[in-house]
């Protein structure tokens, strides 16, 4: 059976899941787009752990009650949850880490400048679905 959006993936002698890493792992980063990828991942994580620091320090300045102070450890928990299950930096998994970044806006567009133009539309194309809720 195919798959509606990709058309039929399964190959002979493997699953559609196998068929669908394999075009996943197929994605070749040539240095120079490696180099830049790490830069654009870094300042997406950098924005991200900025804003939760600023929250953090909203809601402490905030405080009115000693006890108040433990919602800013459960927040910091939480988002520490989000961070370290979004922020993967395998190659094969990198474009979709990109595409949800830049639907959350932490990633910006210029950031992706020097990827190959086929990338940069995976990663648009990832976005789009995070942003209707589709993944």
């Amino acid at each position: 059976m195919g798959c509606p959006r990709h058309g039929n993936l399964k190959q002979k002698g493997g699953s559609s899941m196998e068929s669908i890493a394999q075009y996943k792992r197929g994605e070749a980063w040539a240095p120079t787009e490696k180099k830049l990828a790490r830069i654009a991942f870094d300042k997406a994580f950098e924005r991200q752990c900025t804003a939760i620091t600023q929250e953090a320090r909203r809601m402490l300045e905030t405080t009115t009650a000693p006890s108040e102070i433990f919602r800013v450890q459960e927040y910091l928990t939480e988002q520490r949850k989000i961070v370290d299950g979004l922020y993967d930096y395998r190659y094969s998994r990198l474009l979709g880490v990109f595409g949800r970044l830049l639907s959350d806006g932490w990633l910006r567009e210029v950031d992706l400048h020097g990827l190959r133009p086929e990338k940069i539309a995976k990663i648009k194309h990832e976005a789009s679905f995070f942003a209707e809720g589709n993944l």
